[in-house]
């Protein structure tokens, strides 16, 4: 099972033998069969634990007597706790996960979660950087002096030339691509088709995609390759495209605080590489894009999570009116 923190790990030893080995099994089904990451097993297992808990309290000594009521009931005490409606969505969509499973493994009689009803998650238009905003974000490395406190501030001059490529190779892959930053991270260096400007990605769930890059990410990247990379590679590095201080793959964590850090210095509004992943998609929906191609791009499953940049181009458009129109 996924390492749940302290607390969840504690409701997960108590709950009785055949309640905590369907945790175990569910668990095992999200890794293994359902090729989840480690992250999103950790998520649906605290949940779990956490509504088979709130089911023990109510009297249930055995998975069968799980029911509607108790799934209902257990919403309804996250939410007067304060929970968020996002957080509740995500816990009813983890109850009827397991439910589905439960009930296709023969530990439930019926599909109980099938029914249940959760609250519409509100959705937050996400930031995004202007286009003239994202240029300077990835031009900085080459531009601007190394945030405080980096590598490429303090170590010798040929260690901080080799960070400075890295880091201007991973903003310009991370905006020109619109790839998550795990999966940057995660990029091999056979993973690049240089002749087609194409890197293949490995997505959520092990979903493979081809995704474009254009000439300045293709720059970028041969100097890292020819002039970066070769100076920081280890007996950690293996065949990852992207390496850290000490030679291993780069860390996302690192990633993100390299995003900041460059964004914070030029003058930037706080900028993550979701940011950057949200710009390079609402970008391509202003330059006349198809939606359907971006969701390809991003790696959506569904449409309507690549349909968020559309209400966010109109309002951008909705502000420029404003802003511009003597009428407005």
């Amino acid at each position: 099972m996924s390492r749940p923190d302290r607390g969840t790990r504690a409701m997960h030893q108590a709950l009785p033998p055949a309640l905590r080995d369907a945790v175990d099994d569910f668990a095992e089904h999200l890794s293994r069969v359902r090729n989840r990451s480690a992250h999103t097993v950790r998520a649906y297992v605290t949940d779990l634990v956490s509504l088979l808990d709130h089911a023990v309290r109510m009297g249930c000594v055995d998975l069968a007597e799980l029911d509607l009521s108790v799934l209902r009931s257990w919403l309804a005490r996250q939410r007067t706790t304060g929970a968020a409606r996002t957080s509740l969505a995500r816990r009813a969509a983890s109850a009827r996960a397991f439910s589905a499973w439960a009930h296709r493994a023969g530990l439930l009689p019926a599909d109980v979660g099938a029914a249940l009803a959760s609250p519409r998650a509100h959705r937050e238009l996400p930031s995004v950087l202007r286009a003239d905003q994202a240029a300077a974000l990835v031009e900085a490395p080459a531009r601007q002096a190394p945030p405080p406190n980096s590598p490429a501030e303090s170590g010798p001059s040929e260690a901080a030339e080799a960070v400075r490529l890295r880091d201007r190779m991973l903003l310009e892959l991370l905006y020109a691509t619109g790839v998550r930053v795990s999966e940057a991270c995660g990029l091999d260096v056979g993973d690049v088709d240089h002749g087609r400007r194409v890197i293949r990605v490995f997505g959520k769930g092990g979903r493979e995609r081809s995704v474009p890059y254009g000439v300045p990410a293709q720059r970028a990247l041969d100097d890292w390759l020819r002039h970066g990379r070769p100076a920081m590679v280890g007996a950690r590095s293996g065949d990852a495209l992207l390496l850290g201080a000490r030679g291993g793959r780069l860390n996302p964590t690192t990633a993100r605080q390299i995003v900041g850090a460059y964004a914070e210095t030029a003058g930037l509004p706080r900028t993550s590489p979701h940011d950057l992943r949200h710009s390079a998609a609402t970008h391509l929906l202003e330059g006349g894009a198809d939606l359907r191609a971006v969701q390809e791009l991003l790696g959506h499953s569904s449409l309507a999570s690549t349909q968020i940049y559309t209400h966010v181009s109109v309002e951008r458009l909705r502000a420029a009116y404003r802003q511009a129109h003597p009428r407005a």
